[in-house]
């Protein structure tokens, strides 16, 4: 058996329309897997589905019903890439109620409601499975005006140690994924600051900044065989921005 394929395998990827779900229900197809594609945005899905020659399901995580009906649609899944997800910044004490429930109810909430309909079927069928979460750099620290995002991120990754814990019963083992800083479409206004560029390169190895693609392999040796002793983890992809940093003079001096 090829540890890294994932012939055979459907695989279920929510926020695949764009970004980090979309290069993971790429790179997962390229591994052979039957992929199925959820999002809000079921136009485009059905456009982007064609090219991978997978289906497409409309899934909004801020709705139960919508949540059930994904589920329902996809049947039975070997594998759940948890990559949906949305961020408002703000001061903490400048949060609405409003912010904060869709903050949590489509990073946390729905996750966990979603991966709770598809785990019981996993466990049903008896065949084990494979479930990846996406978390983030503030799964591990602290960063200014993201309270309420962070907050989910950290919940995400201790959910997946518990999981891990409660399903590995049934073969079904649980990891998570903490992208560091990884431009896409949603921050690339941002990172065009000579301000955020010059802080990004004191707080991590590697300089520059994460693509979409540098977190699809991961995802896909996750899902694969390769991983079945591995469970319960929150892997950084990250730069070394969790574990590095970087002085700001070019060479040592005493």
């Amino acid at each position: 058996m090829n540890p890294f394929s994932l012939a055979g395998k459907t695989a279920l990827i929510t926020g695949a329309s764009r970004g980090i779900g979309l290069a993971i229900a790429r790179g997962m197809r390229e591994a052979g897997a039957e992929v199925v594609l959820a999002a809000r945005s079921k136009e485009k899905l059905e456009t982007l589905a064609a090219e991978l020659g997978g289906r497409a399901v409309e899934l909004d995580m801020t709705r139960s019903e919508s949540i059930r009906l994904c589920a329902d649609q996809a049947g039975d899944v070997d594998i759940l890439a948890n990559v949906a997800g949305m961020n408002i910044r703000g001061r903490a004490e400048d949060y609405t109620a409003e912010h904060y429930d869709r903050i949590m109810q489509t990073n946390l909430h729905g996750l966990f409601e979603l991966t709770q309909l598809v785990g019981k079927r996993m466990i049903a069928r008896g065949a084990g499975g494979k479930i990846v979460n996406i978390g983030s750099f503030t799964t591990f620290t602290g960063l200014p005006w993201v309270s309420v995002y962070s907050m989910t991120k950290g919940a995400v990754g201790q959910l997946t140690k518990c999981l891990a814990a409660e399903w590995a019963a049934h073969n079904i083992q649980v990891n998570c994924i903490a992208p560091g800083f990884i431009l896409t479409d949603l921050n690339r206004a941002m990172w065009q600051s000579d301000e955020m560029a010059k802080w990004r390169m004191g707080i991590q190895a590697i300089d520059r900044l994460g693509k979409t693609e540098d977190i699809a392999p991961l995802a896909v040796f996750l899902a694969a065989p390769g991983s079945d002793y591995i469970t319960g983890q929150v892997i950084a992809v990250d730069g070394g921005a969790t574990t590095t940093a970087k002085w700001p003079v070019a060479s040592p001096t005493t």
